[in-house]
């Protein structure tokens, strides 16, 4: 679903994403290029409560399509876990991924499109000039994009949903879930490049707000200090994720 024809050096790094799966996998397109259907403007989301608050409503919508019951019967703050948890990975997971592949990868949400698609992750194209001078970066350089990312954007949604029902901790929790769990998903698919996978994420994991929010290290032992309440879908029967504090 590329919106415009990538310079050699986007291509480059779009490939390698790609490589690593749908998590990672983004389009690119020109800087002030005109929209084409369905691209919509991904600030509109992540820097609207009410946009915001209509995603996850749609979330919500989904998950009690999956589970055969009306949308009430899904508490909002479990709807609004799952959803900040799907944002925030798509957004740190193809950064991490340039990162543990010697790129600098610049995730703008101002910039950037998104199609609000449900049911996995969705697809996100960012400007073109985002890996433009980019190849060959340092390991640093890349996780300082991860950084800036975390402390800026994705810090801002978490803020945004925890004011309407959600801990800080818990969401928190979910970002440091999406750390971990990206970089095991390129160890998985390069496993050459594990070890760079797991330094970023360390670096990543350091964070002041993540630093309380799990235990052991990404790839070795790693698992929350919390639950993303996704258990209380079902409570007759409840799943847990494999890295949740309440897993056996």
């Amino acid at each position: 679903m590329t919106e415009d024809a990538p310079p050699a050096a986007a291509a480059r790094l779009l490939a390698d994403l790609a490589a690593l799966g749908p998590y990672f996998t983004v389009d690119v397109h020109r800087p002030g290029s005109p929209l084409r259907p369905p691209w919509q403007p991904l600030g509109d989301l992540t820097g609207s409560p009410d946009a915001l608050a209509g995603r996850i409503g749609e979330v919500r919508e989904r998950l009690a399509a999956a589970a055969g019951c009306p949308a009430a019967a899904v508490e909002f703050r479990v709807a609004a876990s799952i959803a900040q948890l799907g944002l925030c990975a798509r957004l740190l997971s193809p950064a991490l991924g340039a990162a543990a592949a010697g790129w600098a990868l610049r995730v703008d949400t101002a910039g950037a499109r998104w199609v609000p698609a449900l049911g996995g992750p969705f697809p996100l194209s960012l400007p073109d000039t985002a890996a433009g001078a980019s190849a060959g970066a340092s390991e640093g350089e890349g996780t300082a994009e991860c950084l800036r990312l975390l402390t800026g954007p994705v810090a801002r949604i978490v803020r945004v949903v925890a004011s309407m029902a959600v801990s800080p901790r818990v969401l928190w929790g979910n970002v440091a879930s999406a750390v971990n769990g990206a970089a095991t998903m390129i160890a998985a698919a390069r496993p050459e490049l594990t070890g760079s996978a797991a330094g970023c994420a360390a670096a990543m994991l350091s964070y002041p707000a993540l630093a309380r929010t799990y235990q052991g290290r990404p790839l070795t032992g790693f698992r929350r200090r919390n639950c993303c309440l996704i258990y209380r879908l079902s409570p007759a029967a409840p799943a847990y994720c494999g890295d949740c504090v309440l897993s056996r």
